[in-house]
Order: structure tokens, then C-alpha cells, then sequence
């Protein structure tokens, strides 16, 4: 059954309408209990971060708290910049009720003493950039803004823009390149290179290192989105859902072979085969569901186990991870193989190449997998590919090339029967499965971004790809101000 803790029904038209129906009692709430009780609530109601990784929310928000640095502001960034394949949660949420993101954003900011709010969207979220800005511009009439500086920024397409550090540095102005340090450990704007060139290469300071810089509270929109909730209600009420070790809700996407698509919100705990069959209507025709995809960052989750609940530890003991709970379904007409090529050429595009490992092998393994799909490889590009697989990890300072050993293990070791049909030609050459962002989910099905085909490794749209990392162009200014011109 799907719950509307932090995804309305239907669109909240106004700011005078999110008021009328209770919106702003987190604020006054945060008011009434101080900032370190706030902080308290927030750690005593369990809720994780909602991007990804499941992190303690209150547990964040307590160690920026406790770096806070004496001479320069505390900073908040919603990280809105959803390019999850098949998530599209976030964007749901701030199409239908931008109001309840920004109070959590806001409730954070004095939980930390920020005065700093910072909302990172992409500038192809044109939807969700006008509900947005309008939204900041009612609550700045409301007197909310008074003590926060809350600004917008519109950031590229690239799928490393949602990743905290690489975050930061479009905030900064820089390209989406991720950096060394974690984002908690450095502000923005003014504490990068002084030279200009990014941070990303710089060695920040680590955790247990003294630092001028001051912290940045980084969080998920779904995250916010829960805020409000949580101080107008109180942490019992928040657990009264879900379970103890992943209280509250989950909003979930659900796309790839079901009779339809969409985003819906569940208890935590709900088997993974509910959600399908209620947002999606279960498998299309006559066919039978194979397995499930996390977005491109989890190893697929076979048939067998798709009464999994929807929590993050049931989802990691299965052998997968709940990540942003976008779900693309398979059936027993997709080839898995063509799914892992999909996977592969995507996260080896979107490679930023300052990891070299990360980036030669990650087109290594697309390619090697391109040729297992068209019936053109032999058991020794097999060896290959599992060296590829070894080594694409090799110091990378983001997850991204682990996400590439993560999937495709789990498609090569989930369905060998398919990798020998195709070593031994006895099991058709197959198409291209697409695997992009979601640009849009209209009626009930998404819309992906199959522009995405055309990108090369240089992130231009180029007919021919340069031969050039997006990092050989880290102080080319014109790509990254026209990357995104298709």
C-alpha cells in the first residue's frame, strides 16, 4: 500500500496550501527544541539518506555540526541532481511538493547553524527548477528566508554531478570531477585552489586533520523531504513505519519490462515484489520476471528473491543494495548480456577519467561486452573482461568503477548459461539495451534519455569521440559551459 508522508497525492499548488496543510510546524518545532535538540530528534528517529548509501542522517548532521569553523559559514546543499537510471524519485517529489524539501533544508541549516542553503539541480530539471524558484521566492515573502541565504544552482547532465564531492565543485564553478576529501571536510566557493584550477585535485584535509574550511551538510532531496515530518511529529511517530534498524518510508521507482511505469511510496519493509506489482502491474503479457536492477550502482537481484523487503539490510544480505530504490525490471525476453553492456558503456561514458584504471578499463569492459552481445567474443575476451574487472577499481577515488565490478559480476555470475549461449552462438545475437537517466515518465511509461546513445567518452556529442578524457579538459572552460548543446 503506498503512504504520503513525503509524496502528496497530488501537487501542492502554493505556499499558502502546503500552511494550510500543516507545512512550516517542522520550523516552528526546530525553533521551540534548539539546534542541538534538533539534531538529537533528528539522530532519534533513525532515518538514513535517501541517496543511496543509507547513511545516518543524524549522525551527518552531528559531525558538520561538531566541525563548524569560527570564521567562515556553515553551508546546506540539497542534492537534487537525480541521473540515477531508473530512479525518479527525487524529481516526483519536487514536482509535487518543493515546499516540504525546502523546510527540511531550512530545519537543517539552524540544526547546524548554517546560513547557507544551497539547491543543486540539473538545468534540464526544467520542470522542477520553475517549481523550485518559485517556491524559494513564496517562502522568502513568508519571512522564512530571513536568516539563510538560499540559492539555486543548475548544473550539467552528467551523471558525476550527483556525487557529493564532484557536486561541490559545480557549486564551485568547476566541472562535475570528484574530489579526494569528503564533502564535510570543505565549503565552497572561496576555499578552493586559489590558482583556480579544481579541487579535485587537490589532497583536502582528512577527517582528524585541522582545517580553516568550514564543513557542508550534503544530503539527498528525499532525505529533506522527510525532515519536516520528523520534528512536527517527533521521532516515535517516524519509526512507527518501517523497521528498527530502517525506519519511515521509501519512495520508489519502478521501470524496464512491467505493464507499466512510475513512483510510488512505501512503508520500508515492503517486499520488493509488492512495490512491482503495485506501481508497476507486475510482468507484461505472458512473460516472467528474471531479475531486478538497483540503478546501475547495486548487483542485480535474481527472481528468486524478489520478496525481499525493502530495507537496507535485507537488500545487502540478498547480495544487492536498496541504493535509491529506482528498480528496472527484466524478463525472460531481455538478454542479461545486453543489460551489462548497457550498464557498462553508460558508467564508462559518464567516467570522468582522472582515475585512468577507472576509465581505460571501464571501455575496456563495454567493449568486451559489446562483442560477448554480437556473438564475437571468445572464452579468452572472458579472461579479459574478468581482468578488466580486477583492475577498473584500482585507486578510484569515487564508486563509480566499483559500481561497474558490482553489476557486471552479478550478471556474469548469475547467468552463465546466457554468457556461454552467446560464447558458443547458440543463443541470438542481441540489440542494444539502453540504459540512461530517466528524462521523464509520461502516462505510465518513462521516457528515457536515449540522446545519452550519442555520448562520447569526452562527454561532447561529437560524431567521433576525441580520444580525450573529460579530465585532459579540466581547463578547457568551453566544454564544460557547452557539453551539454545536443
Amino acid at each position: 500500500m503506498t503512504e504520503t508522508r513525503v509524496l502528496p497525492p497530488k501537487p501542492v499548488v502554493s505556499f499558502a496550501t502546503y500552511i494550510e496543510a500543516g507545512g512550516g510546524a517542522g520550523l516552528d518545532a526546530a525553533a521551540r527544541l534548539g539546534p542541538d535538540a534538533t539534531i538529537e530528534e533528528v539522530l532519534a528517529s533513525g532515518l538514513r539518506g535517501r541517496g543511496g548509501a543509507g547513511f545516518p542522517t543524524g549522525r551527518k548532521w552531528q559531525t558538520v555540526a561538531e566541525m563548524k569553523s569560527p570564521d567562515y559559514p556553515t553551508s546546506v546543499v540539497v542534492n537534487a541532481a537525480e541521473g540515477e537510471p531508473g530512479s525518479f524519485k527525487d524529481r516526483t517529489i519536487l514536482r509535487r511538493d518543493p515546499y516540504r524539501v525546502l523546510e527540511g533544508a531550512l530545519i537543517a541549516a539552524y540544526a547546524v547553524r548554517a546560513d547557507i542553503v544551497v539547491i543543486a539541480l540539473k538545468a534540464s530539471f526544467t520542470q522542477e527548477l520553475a517549481r523550485m524558484q518559485d517556491a524559494i521566492a513564496e517562502a522568502r515573502d513568508a519571512g522564512w528566508l530571513d536568516n539563510a541565504d538560499v540559492t539555486v544552482v543548475a548544473g550539467p547532465s552528467e551523471y558525476l554531478y550527483g556525487e557529493e564531492t564532484a557536486l561541490l565543485e559545480v557549486i564551485d564553478g568547476r566541472p562535475p570531477f570528484p574530489r579526494i576529501a569528503p564533502p564535510y571536510r570543505h565549503g565552497i566557493d572561496e576555499f578552493g585552489d586559489a590558482a583556480g584550477e579544481s579541487a579535485a585535485r587537490l589532497e583536502l584535509a582528512a577527517p582528524d586533520e585541522l582545517s580553516e574550511a568550514p564543513p557542508t551538510l550534503v544530503s539527498n532531496t528525499e532525505t529533506f523531504a522527510n525532515i519536516p515530518g520528523i520534528l512536527a511529529q517527533g521521532a516515535d511517530w517516524f519509526r512507527e513505519m518501517g523497521t528498527a534498524d530502517s525506519p519511515g518510508t521509501i519512495v520508489c521507482t519502478i521501470t524496464g519490462a512491467t505493464r507499466r511505469h512510475g513512483v510510488g511510496e512505501f512503508e520500508m519493509g515492503t517486499p520488493l515484489s509488492e512495490v512491482i506489482e503495485e506501481i508497476g502491474g507486475g510482468a507484461e503479457g505472458d512473460h516472467t520476471i528474471t531479475a531486478v536492477m538497483s540503478g546501475v550502482a547495486n548487483p542485480l537481484l535474481p527472481a528468486s528473491l524478489l520478496d525481499t523487503p525493502l530495507t537496507y539490510e535485507a537488500m545487502r544480505d540478498a547480495g544487492s543494495g536498496l541504493g535509491a530504490a529506482g528498480f528496472i525490471v527484466f524478463d525472460d525476453g531481455d538478454d542479461l548480456i545486453a543489460v551489462a553492456h548497457g550498464v557498462a558503456r553508460f558508467l564508462s561514458v559518464e567516467s570522468c577519467g582522472q582515475c585512468t584504471p577507472c576509465k581505460q578499463d571501464g571501455l575496456a569492459i563495454s567493449e568486451l561486452l559489446d562483442r560477448v552481445r554480437r556473438n564475437e567474443a571468445t572464452e579468452i575476451d572472458l579472461v579479459l573482461l574478468n581482468d578488466r574487472l580486477t583492475t577498473v577499481a584500482d585507486s578510484a577515488r569515487c564508486n563509480l568503477a566499483t559500481q561497474q565490478q558490482l553489476v557486471i559480476r552479478s550478471v556474469l555470475e548469475l547467468f552463465p548459461d546466457t554468457v556461454a549461449a552467446h560464447i558458443h552462438h547458440s543463443h541470438r545475437a542481441s540489440e542494444p539495451y539502453v540504459v540512461a537517466p530517466i528524462v521523464d515518465i509520461s502516462g505510465d511509461r518513462a521516457v528515457l534519455d536515449v540522446q545519452h546513445t550519442r555520448k562520447q567518452p569526452d562527454w561532447t556529442y561529437d560524431d567521433t569521440w576525441s580520444g580525450k578524457t573529460p579530465a585532459d579538459w579540466i581547463d578547457e572552460r568551453a566544454l564544460f559551459d557547452s557539453h551539454d548543446d545536443r
